[in-house]
């Protein structure tokens, strides 16, 4: 099953409405097709890093050096980075856009992947962070900027996830 480039660029249209000017992410299958186009634009700036914890603070450091950041994670990333989200970018109330590719869904076909998607949405909600699944009827561009709004007004972060029937072509 191919990765959907259309609904990529409709995820990436929407980063670029809010003038994202850096993009954190660890590379993950489903982000591919946002990461070539983070990579590819002259007018960002794509940072890899090995661990998303990483991701957490080098986004916080942007938005205080006032460089509009997104970053690209996968769910279980996601639960791996739940130290730096708590201890600095809520209690310093840094607001970041997490754009999440959401795994273990119906329909997943990896094992490993499954256990990461039954506790993604009960670990945002535990931890207060505002969510969105989007939709593939989805006005994507715009629920990009909204949850980008959204992080800026609460100075808090917010999560976007992208599932299988964003992410995907055929389902």
């Amino acid at each position: 099953m191919p990765v959907s480039v259309a609904n990529s660029k409709r995820i990436y249209e929407g980063l670029r409405a809010c003038d994202v000017r850096l993009v954190v992410t660890l590379a993950e299958r489903w982000l591919l097709p946002l990461i070539r186009m983070a990579d590819e634009d002259p007018e960002v700036t794509l940072v890899h890093v090995a661990r998303e914890e990483e991701a957490i603070g080098i986004a916080t450091g942007a938005y205080l050096a006032g460089v509009p950041v997104a970053i690209l994670m996968q769910n279980h990333g996601l639960l791996a980075a739940i130290n730096p989200i708590v201890s600095l970018a809520q209690l310093y109330r840094i607001p970041l856009l997490m754009l999440i590719s959401y795994r273990g869904q119906m329909g997943e076909e990896d094992p490993w992947q499954t256990q990461g998607g039954l506790v993604t949405e009960p670990v945002l909600r535990a931890l207060d962070i505002p969510t969105r699944v989007l939709d593939p009827a989805d006005d994507i561009p715009r629920r990009i900027r909204d949850a980008y709004t959204l992080a800026h007004a609460s100075l808090a972060p917010v999560a976007v996830l992208l599932p299988r029937d964003v992410m995907w072509e055929d389902h």
